[in-house]
């Protein structure tokens, strides 16, 4: 009997890998969006946000065939998350922790009107933690060489080994995944309050140029808010936070993220000329 090249085993071990990961793949079918996503618990499917209908019905159509209703449990645009809850005991699959070395092979299993797909590549980037466009804070960043269609977006990404290191999406010019740690802490949240806590200062910013670096006037102010409360006036400059120079209206939006709630900051501020300095404690932006 020959024995299986080299190449023969690892075809073979790609093809058990794959159908090993295959029952916990569904289809997500919103409005007039198709997407993939995967069982995280029992009664919970995890998604791309990005491939996600804004309205509308959520179907799902499990490995085995059959189709269920779906609600949005929560979603978090920032790091392109969406939990999804239906009737139903699909096995979860086990998510691991470990990053993939640069230059390793992955394999993207996803679903396309029920059916099963699969998609071989390798990891072209990874590295540490980023921020996403919108603000979110992804644990690892993670590109992989490979090519991927709409309604794949949601899919596993694995190593050679089998082991499910986060969920593959679209980004701009290039395939992302969402890691492991980033979907473990963003979805027990949604899972909890169907929401992700966001900090919230209570005033409109307007970016100023000044003559030694940048500043944030303030342009409103919610008369509810943490910085009405803290004595935060229209017309005011915010020069620096926490005795740091201003870097930018952008940067100071992106400092409010969920473990900014409830924290107390310094802002210093020019009023009239004169700098004056506020602590402000941060709230928790309110539900538009």
């Amino acid at each position: 009997m020959t024995e299986p090249t080299t190449l023969a085993s690892l075809s073979s071990a790609l093809a058990e890998t794959v159908a090993r990961t295959a029952p916990a793949i569904v289809s997500v079918h919103s409005h007039r969006l198709r997407a993939s996503g995967f069982v995280w618990k029992p009664g919970l499917v995890v998604t791309a946000d990005e491939a996600l209908a804004d309205e509308g019905e959520v179907e799902i159509e499990l490995a085995d065939g059959s189709s269920r209703q779906a609600t949005v449990a929560g979603r978090d645009h920032t790091t392109d998350i969406a939990l999804l809850r239906f009737d139903g005991d699909a096995a979860p699959v086990k998510l691991s922790s470990e990053v993939p070395a640069l230059g390793s092979l992955a394999v993207v299993v996803a679903a396309d009107r029920g059916a099963p797909t699969a998609r071989l590549g390798m990891v072209s980037r990874s590295g540490p933690a980023w921020r996403s466009l919108r603000g979110g804070e992804i644990d690892a960043r993670i590109e992989l060489d490979i090519r991927l269609r709409h309604s794949q977006q949601g899919g596993l990404a694995l190593n050679a080994a089998g082991e499910a290191f986060g969920m593959a999406v679209l980004g701009p010019r290039r395939v992302l995944t969402i890691p492991t740690a980033t979907i473990e802490r963003v979805t027990a949240q949604l899972e909890k309050s169907g929401r992700i806590a966001r900090g919230y200062l209570g005033v409109g910013l307007q970016p100023v140029r000044l003559d030694d670096g940048f500043g944030a006037m303030v342009m409103n102010v919610d008369k509810t808010g943490p910085a009405a409360a803290a004595g935060i006036r229209q017309g005011d400059v915010i020069v620096a936070v926490n005795g740091e120079k201003l870097a930018g209206v952008r940067a100071l939006s992106r400092s409010l993220g969920p473990q900014s709630v409830g924290t107390v900051v310094e802002l210093t501020v020019h009023r009239g000329g004169e700098p004056q300095t506020f602590k402000v404690t941060i709230g928790e932006r309110p539900e538009t």
